[in-house]
């Protein structure tokens, strides 16, 4: 009886422990959310420039977020950087051409003849002119130089070439939403026949 009475108290045991156990290891805690491929990820960040100079950062403003992986805005540098970090965690990234190299060809020339005298009279080296994307979208491109019978604005990104340091502090790491599906179309009302014999 007594063999009986402790194989029953062992058993459930046992079975607590397997229960306390699986209960754990169900629920992530904040610790095993790392920062990598399909998260999204809120970040806290000061951007300065290679002489020293913070040239933005949202310090106590909103957060930049992003989804690991998708390459949508954040220098490929950094992202890569990132991986592995935890909520808390803060980094300091210094990255060469962050934002790519000085294209040569994406200095484009627009003939005076096409800006309307009242315009052309304010630009100066340094100015933004507006110019139409192929997508339609109004973008500013300074003005590098100004010639005879047009002006030359760089269309490479503001800092395209440059190094820079980023000072990068995790705040946030979530699953990002799944996709997602096409919603089916409406069906089509059912069609009336012709009423006959009017």
């Amino acid at each position: 009886m007594r063999a009986k009475f402790s194989a029953a108290i062992l058993g459930v045991a046992v079975f607590r422990m397997f229960l306390s156990t699986g209960a754990t290891a169900a629920e992530p805690s904040k610790d095993d959310k790392v920062v990598k491929d399909g998260m999204v990820v809120s970040l806290e960040y000061t951007l300065i420039g290679d002489d020293g100079k913070v040239i933005e950062s949202n310090k106590g403003k909103e957060p930049v977020k992003y989804i690991q992986g998708e390459k949508t805005g954040l220098p490929t540098g950094l992202e890569k950087e990132l991986v592995g970090m935890k909520v808390g965690q803060e980094k300091h990234v210094r990255l060469e051409n962050a934002y790519g190299t000085i294209n040569p060809r994406a200095f484009q020339e627009i003939p005076k003849n096409q800006i309307p005298p009242n315009e052309l009279k304010q630009i100066k080296v340094g100015s933004m002119v507006p110019l139409t994307a192929p997508n339609g979208e109004t973008i500013g491109a300074p003005v590098s130089q100004i010639k005879d019978k047009s002006i030359v604005v760089n269309l490479n990104h503001p800092m395209a070439g440059k190094t820079l340091i980023f000072v990068v502090k995790v705040l946030d790491i979530q699953p990002a939403p799944p996709p997602q599906a096409a919603q089916p179309a409406e069906p089509a009302p059912p069609v009336k026949p012709p009423q006959a014999g009017r």
